[in-house]
């Protein structure tokens, strides 16, 4: 028997932000006029209104009051992120990924790697092995397998960080035109979109806790909730609408 403590515990993990909420809503035409706007929504969770606190909101109670350094002393390991073709930060085009790994006890087992692709905001997260090269290039791998001949129109290029894990990312796209950039060391913002993402997967999967007793149901559920999330800056439409459209273009 699931206490009420342990459910309210696992329920705020499925809250999507006030704004979400508001902007799907009023796209679907949920609650015609009855819907209060998203300042309205936070005065209700601030007063104590909801069954929802602040501290179920993480990205509002998250306050990150480190200056920004950028450190030299980290060698780059493929072409920098300056080489990137310009119309890659405007979002307009589809195709450009961001990419990661996320760990969990600091040991060499289980992570987690993470793609997120910079128009749609699309999340893939994949089980690999371990924090290394091979692993990532065995996933990689996979992808190219799954796509077939569009891997290199879906994945026109992948930004990564200078971790060892990516040294070999160039090699694993090899003879297709997928191009392969690295941020500069230490600047994790460059890769912004990735960051966020990895943020919304540590509401299902925290800190400290070894990716290797993370079930693929846990792993597959915190993808969906990211694909399935209404985003303001794509019109409160979800990011596997948005992905799929992109994909019907292609066929």
């Amino acid at each position: 028997m699931i206490s009420s403590n342990s459910r309210k515990k696992r329920s705020w993990k499925t809250i999507g932000p006030p704004d979400a909420v508001c902007g799907y809503a009023k796209l679907h035409g949920l609650f015609d006029d009855a819907m209060v706007c998203t300042k309205t929504l936070y005065t209700y969770i601030d007063m104590g209104l909801l069954g929802v606190k602040n501290i179920d909101l993480p990205l509002k109670v998250r306050l990150n009051t480190k200056k920004k350094r950028i450190r030299q002393n980290k060698r780059v390991l493929g072409r920098s992120i300056e080489e990137r073709p310009a119309e890659v930060a405007q979002r307009e085009e589809f195709g450009h990924w961001e990419i990661d790994t996320v760990i969990g006890k600091k040991s060499q087992d289980d992570a987690l790697m993470t793609l997120t692709e910079r128009k749609t905001r699309k999340e893939i997260i994949v089980r690999v092995a371990a924090k290394n090269s091979e692993a990532v290039s065995a996933s990689i791998a996979d992808l190219r397998n799954n796509y077939g001949s569009l891997f290199s129109h879906v994945f026109k290029t992948i930004t990564a960080d200078n971790g060892s894990e990516f040294a070999d990312l160039g090699l694993s796209v090899k003879n297709v035109e997928t191009e392969v950039y690295v941020t500069h060391p230490y600047t994790s913002s460059e890769r912004g979109t990735n960051e966020r993402h990895n943020g919304l997967i540590r509401r299902f999967i925290p800190k400290g806790k070894a990716i290797a007793s993370v079930s693929d149901v846990t792993i597959s559920y915190a993808e969906n909730w990211c694909n399935q999330l209404p985003r303001k800056i794509l019109g409160y439409r979800t990011p596997e609408e948005c992905f799929q459209e992109e994909l019907a273009l292609l066929a």
